[in-house]
């Protein structure tokens, strides 16, 4: 059941939701845009993460400072974050600055300046960024793993974008990029806490003005891409790896078993991965796997690191692990625990309110609507073995997955296993 939820529609285009905690004594105010560098091409691509940086760099009524100051002169937070399909520009503080913190998010969300010396500056703490990504391969490996996997499509974009069209970004191109897509109809505002639902709609209808503006369309794209495989030579000291392909995203009825599938076979250190490669084997530090999810599909895939003497050996066990998946018996404990597994990381993760906030503007963006946790544990217990089987066979036969690989051994002429 949705207890404390209420759910606006407001005159102006903006959606508000928020969620009543009467036990705690703060807030998560977030504001939703349905835009990231899914809806960039390769001339802007990084776009929306630059202009994330900027709306904080000063308003008319703001300097950055003051920005910064306003907040945590009160014990408050603010930050966003921009992924491939979303962006969020949240804040956290004390229940009685709720109106405070409000009113700094709306105006660097409707007046940013975008001044030409802050870009410049930007730019070069956003490369900064970049530089940082690539000199750590773990953090590196996955965008090349999905530039690769989605390539020529907007889920190919990295979000960070490329240090060329970082440089060329100015005031031109942020106003007229703001202005296109960061408008009330493409704006959701969730907030969770100690947050009375009226004084939300109140502040939504008076700081925000009366534009509306249809929502960013998602392509969807339902033709698998054959798989692929890519060498990165760079100089390290072990070699960084991922198997995997695409997968379903948050529309598919298949996204729960999906999830169940990854974290059997390697989340956690009970998983089969884990226990068979680090804990048996001794020949890796990190093995995990992974499920990146967007609207209308994911990706999905096994990400180790390892040494060169190890490399081979390896993917020969990550291969007699997904084969004994596909062919071999899976027992109802083992099933159980998983779903064990799965139901406790979402119920703890609803202990804060940050995660709360976060969980509800996705859920409404992604299935135009809020899921209740309940929903999705029943959806979790309903999984039979069955499904993980048929899950296992399409997405875990060794010969079919892409294959991305980092390291400083240059394999041009040695055949990646």
């Amino acid at each position: 059941m949705l207890q404390n939820i209420n759910i606006t529609n407001t005159e102006n285009g903006v959606r508000v939701i928020s969620e009543y905690l009467p036990y705690v004594k703060s807030f998560s105010l977030g504001f939703w845009f349905r835009n990231g560098s899914r809806v960039e091409n390769k001339s802007n691509n990084g776009i929306s993460h630059f202009l994330e940086h900027m709306v904080f760099k000063g308003t008319h009524k703001r300097s950055s400072r003051r920005i910064a100051e306003e907040i945590e002169s009160v014990g408050g937070y603010l930050n966003a974050f921009t992924s491939k399909e979303n962006t969020c520009f949240y804040g956290r503080g004390l229940a009685q600055h709720f109106g405070r913190t409000f009113s700094v998010l709306a105006d660097i969300l409707q007046d940013p300046l975008f001044r030409e010396n802050d870009i410049k500056k930007e730019a070069g703490v956003v490369i900064d960024e970049l530089y940082d990504i690539r000199d750590n391969p773990d953090d590196l490996i996955f965008d090349v793993f999905e530039e690769k996997l989605f390539k020529g499509r907007g889920l190919g974009n990295s979000i960070i974008g490329k240090e060329e069209n970082i440089r060329n970004f100015n005031s031109e191109r942020l106003h007229n990029y703001f202005n296109n897509n960061y408008k009330n109809g493409d704006l959701v505002i969730v907030a969770s806490g100690l947050v009375e639902h009226d004084k939300l709609v109140s502040l939504t209808e008076r700081y925000f003005n009366k534009r509306k503006i249809t929502t960013i369309s998602n392509k969807s794209y339902k033709n698998y891409i054959a798989k692929t495989e890519f060498m990165l030579n760079k100089e390290i000291q072990q070699v960084h790896c991922i198997l995997g392909k695409q997968g379903y995203g948050y529309k598919s009825e298949k996204r729960i078993p999906q999830l169940l599938l990854s974290n059997l076979l390697g989340e956690g250190s009970s998983s089969r991965l884990f226990q068979a490669v680090r804990e048996k084997s001794g020949i890796t530090y990190q093995i995990h796997t992974f499920v990146n999810t967007f609207s209308d599909i994911s990706s999905l895939g096994i990400y180790f690191s390892t040494s060169e003497s190890y490399f081979d050996k390896v993917l020969e066990v990550i291969k007699r692990e997904t084969d004994k998946l596909i062919c071999k018996e899976i027992k109802e404990k083992e099933l159980n625990r998983v779903k064990e597994f799965a139901k406790g990381t979402l119920v703890m993760s609803l202990e804060g309110t940050t995660n709360r906030m976060i969980r509800m503007g996705s859920s409404i963006l992604n299935h135009r609507r809020i899921i209740p946790p309940e929903e999705v544990i029943k959806r979790i217990d309903s999984v039979r073995i069955q499904d993980i089987k048929e899950l296992a066979e399409e997405h875990l036969e060794y010969s079919k997955l892409s294959k991305i690989v980092i390291s400083s051994n240059k394999r041009s002429n040695k055949k990646v296993a």
